[in-house]
């Protein structure tokens, strides 16, 4: 056991394997849609980048995952609006390159080749009318929706920016350089089990990692969970873990298992692309003046201790949305430990901006 706060011990990595709840800790959400797009054709490519979407109403959601972020990481919205509401949204999500199941290669990663990426996407399954796409980024994730705004402005019917910046600024770091020194030590010169820890204490509070897993957001058991059966449970049961960390933990774990999705140099590759990450004030404003200025939405949280509100503060001051929120006490990753809250805000914005 690791002690990591004052009135929590956090549990093994061997320990959270073993629990009883680790077999459901991927929810069983089956796509409407899959598949693989070679991207990239004619500028370095084909990158295979993998895609799935869930649900078949006409609103149309593209969800863009932040730093070694993968497709199961939207899980808690996946649900929400690509199955619970299947008849009211379609919900594409995406593994950016260098994680997950599409293509790591060596190379330069930048957020508009990653922006290209997605645009590639867009073009393979058809969502390429005017005015379609409400696109909704996080972190790295919102820095490749800015870029993905800018290349592709009309085709979008909202822009929403979460936890992310236009060029990083960040906590203690003293610069890029020293920040990229802090990211790269969650996963090279620490154990498995101390990177994850760092990496929580990143994107929640302390409080939140170590209170109970909620089980009420557990999805109905109607289908096999996505990591086998429960040892010694019917097929299919979803459980509750010790605590929030875990829950957290177990999902990191999944994803480092699975075999090539998640690898140092997918990771830091992703991470020099977010740290040379540039719009200049005048194009933000030109990217809203494209996009629309009604059609963009802006939030980060007080509490964020990956990428600090300064950010989410300047990105609202040079891009003037219709709507910016700076929310008291939220911290990097809303969609996880605020999912209610986070999914009815999302679909409130949705809502407004579909009737423009």
């Amino acid at each position: 056991m690791l002690n990591i706060y004052r009135a929590f011990v956090a549990p093994t990595a061997e320990e959270t394997l073993r629990h009883p709840a680790y077999p459901s800790a991927i929810w069983a959400l089956e796509s409407h849609r899959k598949g693989m797009v070679d991207a990239a054709i004619g500028r370095g490519g084909p990158v295979k980048i993998a895609w799935e979407i869930h649900g078949e109403g006409p609103t149309k959601v593209v969800l863009i995952m932040g730093l070694a972020g993968v497709k199961t990481s939207w899980q808690r919205q996946t649900k929400y609006f690509g199955h619970d509401r299947a008849d009211e949204y379609s919900v594409l999500i995406l593994d950016n390159r260098g994680m997950g199941e599409s293509d790591k290669p060596l190379a330069r990663y930048t957020t508009s080749a990653m922006a290209a990426d997605v645009v590639d996407v867009l073009d393979h399954v058809g969502w390429t009318a005017e005015r379609e796409v409400h696109l909704v980024g996080i972190s790295l994730g919102g820095m490749i929706a800015q870029e993905v705004a800018y290349a592709i402005p009309t085709r979008l019917r909202s822009l929403t920016l979460l936890s992310t910046t236009a060029q990083f600024e960040s906590g203690p770091a003293r610069s890029w350089t020293d920040a990229i020194r802090q990211r790269v030590g969650f996963v090279v010169p620490k154990s498995e089990e101390q990177g994850m820890i760092d990496t929580s204490r990143q994107l929640f509070s302390d409080e939140w990692l170590a209170a109970p897993d909620d089980a009420a957001a557990l999805p109905s058991p109607k289908t096999t969970p996505r990591c086998g059966p429960a040892p010694g449970s019917p097929d299919g049961e979803y459980r509750a873990f010790d605590t929030n960390f875990q829950r957290f933990q177990a999902q990191e774990l999944f994803k480092r298992r699975q075999v090539g999705w998640f690898t140092r140099q997918g990771f830091l590759c992703q991470l020099i692309a977010a740290g040379w990450h540039r719009k200049s004030p005048e194009q933000l404003r030109e990217l809203a003046d494209k996009v629309g200025r009604e059609r963009i939405f802006i939030m980060h949280g007080t509490a964020d201790n990956m990428i600090t509100v300064a950010n989410g503060e300047k990105l609202i001051k040079y891009i003037e949305p219709a709507v910016g929120l700076i929310v008291e006490g939220v911290g990097h990753a809303p969609g996880m430990d605020r999912p209610e809250w986070f999914n009815s805000l999302l679909e409130e914005r949705f809502i407004a901006f579909n009737k423009l």
